[in-house]
């Protein structure tokens, strides 16, 4: 019985949707993570401050974000798709010690691969 749930437990994880695994990231701050699904430019919004950046600079800008504002949860409160099957995104809440941030995630759909393409992240 237990390894029959240990085996279900291990299958769902391995079908966690794109989706999921950005906001397990978000959840835990893993820049790393976030930035395997970065295009070659992406638009990050934090706070004020909005840019396009290459993915090394927009992994360092959330860096700085989660470094002063440390997560500590995630809430999906709407995802979907866009534009037909060319793109999904995701809007949640982000909880963090001091604050909660409403977070917007676009993504496009190139064949199997996710890319970001656009992450905001605005005082809730």
């Amino acid at each position: 019985m237990k390894a029959l749930f240990l085996l279900l437990t291990t299958l769902s994880f391995l079908n966690l949707s794109e989706l999921d695994v950005i906001a397990t990231a978000l959840q835990a701050g893993d820049t790393n993570t976030l930035a395997t699904y970065f295009d070659e430019q992406v638009e990050i919004s934090v706070l004020d401050k909005e840019d396009l950046y290459d993915p090394a600079t927009a992994k360092q800008v959330l860096a700085t974000f989660f470094a002063n504002n440390k997560p500590l949860t995630f809430d999906q409160v709407h995802k979907g798709t866009s534009q037909g099957e060319n793109s999904v995104y995701c809007i949640g809440n982000l909880t963090t010690a001091s604050k909660t941030f409403r977070v917007y995630v676009f993504l496009k759909v190139e064949g199997k691969k996710h890319l970001i393409q656009e992450l905001r992240i605005d005082e809730e």
